[in-house]
This record gives C-alpha cells, sequence and structure tokens, in this order.
C-alpha cells in the first residue's frame, strides 16, 4: 500500500473531536463599598466610584515656587532647557514635559504575587495653571484592586516614568498586577524608564554612603524630613487602616509618598545640572563619576573636558581617578604621550586593582611606543609585585594573572637583549 493511501486510511480512522461549548465571559462582580468609606472621606480622601469598585484619591497642587530644599519645581523647566542646549544623548535627557509623569508606590510587601500596591503616587505638570499635580490612589480594600488599577490611567497611552528605583521594582509590581487581572484591565503599555536611583549610582558612587533617597535629600538637595514614618512601617499602617477604618496613621503614608514625589523633581533638576553644567559646588569624585560616565556612552570628546576639568581645579589627592579615567580617554583618541602621563599622575592616588592596570597600561605604551623595554620591564616588574602580595584575587586568578604579567616581562626582556629581532 502507497504512503498516501495509508495516509487516507488513518484519516478515515480519525474520529472529529466533538464541538465543546465556549465557556461564557465571566460577569465582573462589583465588591461592596468599605465600611468605613465614610471615615476617610472626613479625613480628606475624595471617594471615587468605577465600574470596578471604590478609590480614594487626595490631591494637591503646587505653583512653580513652591520650594522643596535647595530647588523651586519650576527650575525643572530651566533643566529642560539645559538638554536643548546641548547635542549630548545621555539617558536622562528629557526636553519638555510631555506625558512625563513621576511614579512612586507603597506596597504591602517587596515580592511575590500575594504583594499588593495600595497606594499610586503620580505627580505632573500642569502647563495651562503653571503647577504641577500630585494624585494618590489609594486601595480601598484588596477586594478593589481592579478599580485602584484602572483609576490610575497608566494603561491608557505611552508615557516617560520616572522613578526612583522604579525600573526594578515599581513598574515590575505594576505589571505584574495588571496581569493579575488581565481579564479585566487593558494590557499596561512599555513605557520609557528613567530611573534616577541608576542614575544617583552613576553621579555619587564612593561619595555617598548609601542611595536611600533621604539621604540623598539630605546630603545633595537640601530637604530633610521631619517627622516622617519609616518606609517599611507602611505596609503595617495601610493593613491596620483598613482593619478598624481609622485612616489618620495612614495620612502620615501619604506624606511620605508625597515627600518621594517631589524629590524626583528636584532630583532630577539637580542630576542635569551637574551633567549639563561645568564644575560647581561638588567633589572631584562626583565630577569624575559623570565623566566617566560620559565615557562609558561613548561621548569621548564631553568625558576627556570634564576629567581634564577636575584634576585642573583639585589638589591632586581627590584627581587620581580623574586621571586613572582620562588616560584610557586619551588612549582612545591615539594621544599616547598625554595617556602615559596621565597613568603616572594616578598611580599614587589610585586603588590596588586600578594600580595594576595602570602599570600594565605604562608598560604596554613604553613597549610599542617608546620601545623603552628597560621601563616597560621596571613597570611589569611592580605590577608583578602587587599581584603577588594581593588578598584580593582568588588563587587560580592570581595565578593566572601572574603568567600574564610573566609572560609580557619575558617578551621585554628579549626585546631588550635582542634589539631588532
Amino acid at each position: 500500500m502507497s504512503y498516501e493511501n495509508k495516509i487516507l486510511q488513518m484519516k478515515k480512522m480519525l474520529k472529529k473531536a466533538p464541538k465543546t461549548e465556549q465557556p461564557s465571559k465571566t460577569i465582573f462582580k462589583k465588591p461592596n463599598v468599605p465600611i468605613y468609606a465614610d471615615q476617610w472621606e472626613e479625613a480628606g480622601l475624595k471617594r471615587i466610584d468605577n465600574d470596578f469598585g471604590v478609590v480614594f484619591l487626595l490631591e494637591k497642587h503646587y505653583s512653580f515656587h513652591y520650594q522643596h530644599g535647595n530647588f523651586q519645581l519650576g527650575e525643572l523647566y530651566h533643566a529642560f532647557q539645559l538638554w536643548k542646549c546641548t547635542d549630548q544623548k545621555h539617558p536622562l535627557a528629557l526636553t519638555d514635559d510631555k506625558n512625563l509623569v513621576f511614579y512612586d508606590t507603597e506596597t504591602t510587601g517587596l515580592k511575590g504575587v500575594g504583594t499588593q500596591i495600595f497606594l499610586n503616587g503620580i505627580l505632573e505638570a500642569d502647563r495651562d495653571h503653571n503647577r504641577f499635580v500630585l494624585k494618590q490612589y489609594v486601595l480601598a480594600d484588596p477586594s478593589h484592586e481592579v478599580a485602584f488599577l484602572w483609576e490610575s490611567k497608566l494603561w491608557q497611552e505611552h508615557k516617560t516614568i520616572v522613578t526612583y528605583n522604579g525600573k526594578s521594582f515599581d513598574w515590575p509590581q505594576l505589571q505584574t498586577r495588571f496581569t493579575l487581572h488581565r481579564k479585566d484591565l487593558p494590557k499596561l503599555p512599555e513605557q520609557k524608564q528613567i530611573d534616577l536611583l541608576h542614575g544617583s549610582k552613576r553621579i555619587w558612587k564612593n561619595d555617598l554612603s548609601r542611595m536611600k533617597l533621604s539621604q540623598v535629600e539630605e546630603e545633595k538637595l537640601g530637604f530633610h524630613r521631619e517627622g516622617d514614618i519609616p518606609g517599611y512601617l507602611a505596609p503595617v499602617i495601610y493593613l491596620d487602616a483598613v482593619k478598624n477604618g481609622d485612616p489618620e496613621s495612614l495620612l502620615k503614608v501619604l506624606e511620605h509618598n508625597e515627600y518621594d514625589l517631589l524629590s524626583l523633581i528636584t532630583l532630577y533638576i539637580q542630576a542635569t545640572k551637574l551633567l549639563c553644567e561645568g564644575i560647581q559646588e561638588e567633589s572631584a569624585t562626583t565630577y569624575t563619576n559623570i565623566g566617566k560616565w560620559y565615557g562609558d556612552l561613548s561621548d569621548i570628546e564631553k568625558s576627556s573636558e570634564l576629567l581634564k576639568n577636575v584634576t585642573k581645579q583639585y589638589n591632586n589627592s581627590e584627581t587620581g581617578y580623574a586621571y586613572y579615567h582620562l588616560a584610557f580617554q586619551q588612549k582612545k583618541q591615539q594621544s599616547f604621550e598625554q595617556a602615559y602621563q596621565s597613568f603616572k599622575n594616578a598611580i599614587s592616588f589610585i586603588d590596588e586593582r586600578q594600580q595594576i592596570i595602570a602599570l600594565i597600561e605604562l608598560a604596554k605604551i613604553d613597549e610599542h611606543r617608546h620601545q623603552n623595554y628597560e621601563q616597560a620591564i621596571y613597570y611589569t616588574h611592580q605590577a608583578y609585585q602587587l599581584v603577588k602580595n594581593s588578598t584580593l584575587w582568588k588563587s587560580d586568578l592570581k595565578s593566572k594573572k601572574l603568567r600574564e604579567i610573566e609572560k609580557r616581562k619575558f617578551r621585554n626582556e628579549k626585546k631588550r637583549l635582542f634589539p631588532g629581532k
């Protein structure tokens, strides 16, 4: 029997699967209004009823002249202008407030499907009235989560979301909650993210001991919180407010969230000034970090300019890392003599790991550019001794590194003994 006939025979043996009835779409059951709704309204929270339940809202307005720490909120528009006046392409660059949202949440935990967002804080500019509008949506109780997520309107259009650790926490958490209610809610679109925690780490690494927002506020933004509740108490306070209906302590959580959001504006202003303006009142470490950041973004010209200014305007003990990173930029620009001098200037003021790298770079330039094999051997020997005596390396990595350095040293010794061969 041919293959064609066998296939036909098999088809006859197959029975058609019986048609199954399509399940009818589940009708959303709107939850009951919480018994404490009146009590929360009397405390100043506005009640909003939508098709999915109840949401509470606290709305506040701030003029462009509102002072938060060292900055007026309206200086955000000066920050936009600074970015317009530069050709730089930078992850923090914004030139207007179109679809711009400063966003922060409070949650019932830190991870897991059981963790809910109970406070959506959204701060946006209102240019028509020269003000900023803060809207804080509060989850009435866990059964009203669909109503709460719907009312934020973050599903409506593409926006630029500015957060502090939001790229890793707030936004993924919001995506999870939308996914869990996908049968009732539209899909949450992908949004442009500007996470100022990552920006702060790039700017103030080794300058701030911690990157907690409240510490950045105090040391860099001139804002000191008074009577603020610790963030870790927020979940307990919310659950207690739902349990007993008393919103008094819950309002302190909203104030904590308000501070976070206002500080996002001033942090963005300060970060922009540091990135776009000349050296002001900041440490050499800060501007070295910024110069390195531009270098990592392949803006070699801007990086070199900043790092050179650091070496000119700060003491030698503060400029080691500026010289170190500048040397690599100069090397990329084929300015080997300048790079050589910058590595030499850096060595006394940088840590052991960077010293080893700088010594190897000096040896490379002496070998390949100067043909000064004696000096190349000298720097190679110094690097070898640092690695040999170092406690930073695991034994296998140390052995590998020592072999690499020995190979370089042996090659230079051969070139010194047999020049031209």
